[in-house]
């Protein structure tokens, strides 16, 4: 009963409350003009240039996470899979981007971009490489690259594990067996491998896919609230918290809602799916 209570008060009161303020025109600066609208403010979302702005920009994002953070998880899993003295404090290190706060890693990124003297910056000095420092977060595609390599930064750890379980779970008899039919390393990885971490890979792309969707902080710690290179998130906090246009705002974030629950209601198969093979 006590958690039925929090669940009505801090989940569904919310969302229940956040699709009336959907169909209504709620902007607090007019506040005499509150009125049912009904599908008006998604009619009006589909339609605007900014959100299809901001849909292509999560694209990228999640292309460039899913590129990155797909292949990074396979190769850091194997690192890790290996038995070495320091594979538990190469697992312990490996999960520090995951375990920090996405607004830390944002920050902590921010110095290493920083357009003056930032590390990345003093780095390529010293090595003689530029004459003058780069802004890199003066473009649209080169804030969205950073961004999705953040993003995946932060999402490898998780994918790592979970490829790293799946792997610790396919029996030895398996691979010795094809070391005695003469299967080199490619070939095993290739054909014994690969299809046995095929549910972790559905587990890995959901997982990827919702964090590029739902990246906030990052952006946020990074460069703000502009518009150059806002993502779907930002767009939707800008709209709702900068102009006061909850109802607007509330439109997008239903639409932001149903396609992370058609990711989420994937991930959660693939979970099962997952286990079901495990």
């Amino acid at each position: 009963m006590p958690m039925a209570i929090i669940m009505l008060g801090l989940v569904f009161y919310p969302i229940i409350r956040t699709f009336i303020f959907s169909l209504q025109r709620y902007k607090l600066t007019e506040p005499d003009k509150v009125g049912f609208i009904g599908f008006e403010n998604y009619a009006a979302v589909l339609r605007s240039p900014a959100f299809h702005y901001a849909i292509v920009n999560t694209l990228l994002i999640m292309g460039i996470v899913l590129i990155v953070g797909l292949f990074s998880s396979i190769v850091v899993a194997l690192i890790l899979y290996g038995k070495t003295r320091l594979s538990g404090l190469l697992t312990a290190v490996a999960v520090i981007p995951w375990a920090l706060p996405p607004v830390v890693n944002g920050v902590v990124w921010k110095f290493i971009f920083y357009p003056g003297q930032g590390f990345l910056n003093k780095l390529l000095y010293n090595l003689d490489l530029i004459d003058e420092p780069v802004r890199w977060l003066n473009t649209r595609f080169g804030t969205l690259l950073i961004v999705g390599l953040i993003v995946a930064w932060r999402t490898i750890p998780f994918c790592a594990i979970v490829f790293l379980a799946n792997m610790q779970s396919i029996p030895q008899e398996v691979y010795d067996a094809a070391k005695v039919d003469g299967a080199n390393s490619r070939k095993t990885f290739l054909y014994i491998t690969m299809p046995h971490l095929m549910p972790s890979v559905a587990i890995a792309l959901t997982n990827l896919t919702m964090s590029s969707i739902n990246v906030f902080d990052e952006i946020a710690a990074l460069v703000g609230f502009r518009n150059m290179g806002q993502p779907l998130l930002i767009y939707n906090y800008t709209e709702t918290f900068s102009f006061m246009n909850f109802g607007y705002g509330s439109a997008i974030t239903y639409i932001i809602m149903i396609a992370s629950g058609v990711f989420g209601y994937f991930y959660i198969r693939s979970l099962h799916f997952g286990g079901g093979k495990s």
